[in-house]
């Protein structure tokens, strides 16, 4: 038990120096903007810059109509799925790991080809055009991890009785999905929102390409040009993530423990 017990802390000890060595030099060297001491001058330069405040508010706005519209997709689909084809099932977690398969370059080099100026549906011709374009583009990468948040809730939940009971009161569809079925799933649902706001946060690829003030651009442009200020950008976007993680850890714990077989 204890050589047991010494291998899995050295274990622990070694991944985690391997994960916060890197991140506290980055940390440490943020702070030396100022020559001969430590200093959070390059934090104010960065929350200074107003490049800084657009592209992170622009992300911030496109995060939560990403939310919302995969909220309006995965919660009916995952629900009907589950109540009345569970056959389809597999094929639906296959088309949801798509976004993993096929790299972000592809998805957005699909979307100039097919919505450009040309096309019948140019979404591309106008500013409004591209951001819708761009917040579907990110839906569809969060699609895996909104999916799976939302699926693995309804198992918890007893969807059938639930919409039964519904039914019998006089409810619709989508007084059941709304009222109802949301509701008890909503720790869920937060869980995949939060995973998309830290995707949509540091992504670079789809807003890169269609050209949009977005804040994974703004950290590459930055990290190219400037020495301090890159780094305490990246330990920003690391607390920006780490925090929705543990906003997901501490939601984790008020979510509806199934007294079912998940399967």
């Amino acid at each position: 038990m204890k050589v047991s017990r010494f291998w899995a802390w050295a274990t622990f000890i070694v991944g985690a120096s391997y994960f916060f060595i890197p991140l506290i030099a980055t940390f440490e060297f943020s702070l030396r903007m100022k020559r001969g001491e430590y200093s959070f001058e390059a934090y104010r330069v960065v929350f200074a810059d107003p490049r800084f405040q657009a592209t992170f508010g622009y992300s911030v706005v496109v995060a939560i109509f990403t939310i919302l519209l995969g909220v309006l997709l995965v919660v009916p689909t995952a629900y009907w799925i589950r109540l009345r084809m569970p056959w389809l099932r597999p094929i639906v977690e296959f088309i949801t790991l798509l976004p993993l398969i096929i790299p972000a370059i592809v998805i957005v080099f699909g979307y100039i080809r097919m919505y450009g100026s040309n096309s019948p549906l140019p979404f591309l011709a106008s500013v409004r055009g591209t951001d819708v374009l761009l917040i579907i583009g990110y839906a569809t990468l969060a699609l895996p991890y909104m999916y799976r948040a939302v699926d693995t809730g309804l198992r918890t939940i007893d969807v059938a009785t639930l919409t039964e009971a519904a039914q019998i009161l006089g409810a619709g569809w989508v007084t059941i999905i709304g009222r109802i079925i949301l509701p008890n799933v909503l720790i869920a649902v937060l869980s995949g929102a939060f995973l998309t706001f830290a995707i949509v946060i540091g992504e670079f690829t789809m807003a890169s390409l269609l050209n949009r003030p977005a804040f994974g651009p703004y950290l590459q442009l930055i990290g190219a040009n400037r020495a301090y200020e890159p780094a305490a950008l990246a330990v920003i976007s690391f607390a920006i993530t780490w925090g929705c993680m543990s906003v997901i850890q501490v939601l984790s714990r008020f979510a509806p423990k199934s007294a079912n077989n998940p399967n």
